[in-house]
């Protein structure tokens, strides 16, 4: 919402990883990150497929933003942690390796992730700050990322044109 007035989650669609006692952790997968992961495999000196070379890079969130987190639907590789049904979480370099040479899978690479302190997002939700919606394997790893703000809010039935930060009357 845009009375949170935090710039690192202007817009953003948050993918929700853990939530409990001990704090909140989720990535953002709506913001580009200015690196593609073909510049991301040069860097690494990993190969990849022709079809993922000018796929983004997300920026996950301000937190340990030089960590990396792969969204993925593919079954086969090892090191993954169900996050609902046809979406994993991966965080090495041995699941990315497979992933980038592999354009089949759905991938959605974050840099950083956001991170809350315990009953911080609780805090910000009974504030008004952030909105909740059922999150699909498809609108995460397909949606449009310039689009996913808005179309979040429209499967939600709000209009995104009516949120604004209220102002006071004079």
């Amino acid at each position: 919402m845009p009375q949170l007035g935090d710039p690192n989650f202007h817009r953003s669609v948050v993918l929700m990883i853990e939530h409990g006692e001990g704090g909140s952790m989720g990535l953002v997968i709506n913001r580009g990150a200015p690196l593609t992961l073909g510049e991301l495999a040069r860097g690494q000196s990993m190969k990849i497929a022709q079809e993922r070379t000018q796929q983004p890079v997300f920026l996950g969130g301000p937190v340990e933003p030089h960590r990396g987190f792969i969204l993925h639907d593919d079954e086969s590789i090892p090191e993954k942690h169900p996050v609902m049904p046809g979406l994993y979480l991966s965080v090495t370099l041995d699941a990315l390796a497979p992933l980038l040479e592999n354009p089949s899978p759905r991938v959605r690479f974050c840099l950083g992730y956001a991170g809350w302190g315990p009953r911080q997002l609780e805090g910000e939700m009974e504030r008004g700050s952030w909105l909740f919606s059922e999150a699909t394997a498809q609108a995460i790893l397909e949606g449009n990322p310039s689009q996913l703000w808005d179309e979040t809010l429209r499967g939600m039935g709000v209009d995104p044109a009516m949120l604004m930060v209220g102002k006071g009357l004079n």
